[in-house]
């Protein structure tokens, strides 16, 4: 039977890189729909569900996608609201590539350092890469300082990480005068996850800091986050920091979105969302 996997996404047209790792991915027909929403996903959703018998219900699965994060957050809780009993299909959320970026940062860092224990920083901390690589990184045991240009923001998104993890070490933090260099303080790990344009620090501000370990830029588009890490670099030492760049990470987080598609196709009551993708980048290793 053939593996048929159903593209929801937010925007008006339907991602063309997330098609091609669909395809990738081993998918031999990919349905794609563009605009989806909350009002008018149930009769794509029912099309899933009620077209093959329960136990062949596993060749079919979902991906939520779209640039609208929070969109595709409403899709899935939609999604999951229109399934009952064991008539379902698995479904993956990764608008914006936030869930497969996030899992592939802190894999990446996990490569150099123990994670449990440790200290982070995530610059850009409420961006949908940001809030998800603070997720991760609190589960493991991390305590994760959180930055936003607001302390409200940024604490609104430290609550929202608690409410799936309680006991999460979460800290709201702002930069005195755009001045990131005292947040640093005790820091092993930092990731930038900023919007385009946007660099938090120069390269002397950080390549010689004495507890940091390992620092990962998410942002491609010069300048980068964090001057002096190439958009390419892969574990490449500078100073006393093992790096990684946009580029450097991405080759991590293709092989995590290949494998989460992959995975819908293994039973038909899955859902992927930023544990469930870091547990899969986690077994990628």
């Amino acid at each position: 039977m053939k593996k048929i996997l159903v593209q929801l996404d937010t925007d008006h047209n339907p991602s063309v890189f997330d098609r091609v790792v669909a395809v990738d991915a081993g998918v031999d027909e990919l349905f794609s729909y563009g605009g989806v929403n909350a009002e008018n996903v149930v009769g794509l959703v029912h099309g899933a569900m009620f077209t093959r018998s329960p136990q062949d219900l596993k060749n079919t699965a979902i991906f939520i996608g779209g640039s609208d994060v929070t969109a595709g957050e409403h899709l899935l809780a939609k999604v999951q609201a229109t399934f009952f009993g064991p008539i379902r299909v698995s479904v993956l959320l990764d608008s914006n590539g936030s869930n497969t970026t996030a899992a592939a940062a802190v894999r990446a860092a996990s490569r150099h350092m123990e994670l449990a224990g440790s200290r982070a920083i995530v610059l850009g901390g409420t961006g949908p890469v940001g809030q998800r690589a603070a997720e991760i990184l609190a589960s493991r045991g991390v305590e994760v300082i959180l930055t936003s240009r607001t302390l409200e923001r940024a604490r609104e998104s430290c609550e929202r990480i608690r409410g799936t993890y309680p006991d999460a070490r979460l800290i709201a933090a702002i930069p005195q005068g755009n001045d990131f260099t005292a947040l640093l303080n005790g820091c092993h790990l930092m990731i930038a996850a900023g919007a385009a344009g946007v660099q938090f620090l120069s390269e002397d501000e950080w390549i010689n800091h004495p507890t940091l370990k390992v620092a990962i830029d998410l942002n491609a588009v010069p300048p980068t986050g964090l001057e002096g890490i190439g958009v390419t670099d892969k574990g490449k030492v500078r100073g006393n920091v093992t790096c990684y760049g946009a580029i450097g990470v991405g080759g991590t987080k293709m092989k995590v979105h290949r494998a989460a598609v992959e995975s819908l196709f293994e039973t038909n009551d899955r859902v992927l969302n930023t544990a469930e993708v870091f547990a899969i980048a986690e077994k990628i290793g």
